[in-house]
């Protein structure tokens, strides 16, 4: 059984940036595709970003493009979340989700079988 835990959420000032990351246990993903997810108060989860098994491919929200980046090391069986120039709207519970039955990035829910917790990201203005 997969097991995801984020960390790297934090509090930071409107144009900051963070680094989220998520290391995987229980077995390897590196086959698997991954992705990135949040949920802000009283709104749906939405997705973020996502990356293909070698990191070939990557897809990301238009709300996020040109700010975020997502990455991956296989080896460490971990994905990462660079977050630029952050804006207040950013705030939200991040969560990590991997895609056991697909190698390549994909866009939705339904697609992800394994969730972390989530870790908390929250912007000031």
């Amino acid at each position: 059984q997969v097991q995801l835990v984020e960390s790297g959420g934090g509090l930071v000032q409107a144009g900051g940036s963070l680094r989220l990351s998520c290391e995987a246990s229980g077995r390897t993903l590196s086959s698997s595709a991954m992705g990135w997810f949040r949920q802000a108060p009283g709104k749906e989860r939405e997705f973020v970003a996502s990356i293909s098994w070698s990191g070939g491919n990557t897809l990301y929200a238009d709300s996020v493009k040109g700010r975020f980046a997502i990455s991956r090391d296989n080896a460490k069986n971990t994905v990462y979340l660079q977050m630029n120039t952050l804006k207040p709207e950013d705030t939200a519970v991040y969560y990590c989700a991997a895609g056991t039955r697909s190698p390549f990035a994909i866009t939705t829910m339904r697609g992800f079988d394994a969730w972390g917790q989530g870790t908390l990201v929250t912007v000031s203005s």
